[in-house]
Parts: structure tokens; C-alpha cells; sequence
């Protein structure tokens, strides 16, 4: 229970860091480009992989320090930091075509998903 806590916690402060930083760089740049998505899933990938470095290969500061930054924090201010996480975590086992297919796959079925979606919301308007 504590654990499930932990990343609520962290959840619901990345969400909100997500939506702080959007905005920002949104109002700084203007809104011809997604840049607060870019500069939150750039940023989120910088900080998962930092975070990993120290959590995970670090001297052992515990699952709870994970849970609250990983997959809490960044899991809601950025889920590319996971995707981008995990494929790097293929590459590093050596495992190419897998990391390429994960890639692959997560782009073009995301979209597709997306582009679904968008349809079948049409369909009920």
C-alpha cells in the first residue's frame, strides 16, 4: 500500500509539472508547434535516464526512490521517458531488432490507435 501511495504521489506532482511546463514553453514560443510536449518528453527522458543511472546502478538508495520518481513523477509528466527507457534498456542487453521493433511497433501502432480514436469519436458526433 505504501508503495501504490508513493507513485500516486509522484503521479499526481508530474502531472502537474507536466501542465506547468507545457504552458511555459507554450506561452514563450507560441503555439505554431507542439514545443512544451517536445521540451516535457526531452526533459522527462533526461531526468529517466538519470534517474536510473543513480537509482538502479547506484548504491542501492531502494525501490521506493524509484517508484516515486520513475514511475510516478515521470511516468505522469512523460510516459516517452518510459518508452525511451525501455528501449535503451534492449540496446543495452544487445538486443537491436527488438529495440527497433519496439520503436517501430510504439510509433506507427500509437498513431494508428490515435487516429481510431479520433474515428470512432466522429462516428458517435
Amino acid at each position: 500500500m505504501q508503495t501504490l501511495l508513493i507513485i500516486a504521489g509522484g503521479g499526481a506532482a508530474g502531472a502537474l509539472a507536466r501542465y506547468g511546463m507545457t504552458q511555459l514553453v507554450q506561452s514563450t514560443l507560441g503555439h505554431g508547434f507542439p514545443y512544451g510536449t517536445l521540451a516535457v518528453n526531452v526533459l522527462g527522458c533526461l531526468a529517466a535516464g538519470a534517474a536510473y543511472g543513480l537509482l538502479d546502478r547506484g548504491p542501492g538508495l531502494g525501490q521506493l526512490w524509484q517508484a516515486l520518481l520513475i514511475v510516478g513523477f515521470l511516468g505522469a509528466f512523460t510516459t516517452f521517458s518510459a518508452f525511451s527507457l525501455a528501449t535503451l534498456q534492449l540496446l543495452e542487453r544487445g538486443a537491436l531488432l527488438a529495440a527497433l521493433a519496439n520503436v517501430l511497433l510504439s510509433v506507427l501502432l500509437s498513431l494508428a490507435a490515435c487516429g481510431l480514436g479520433l474515428w470512432v469519436a466522429g462516428r458517435w458526433n
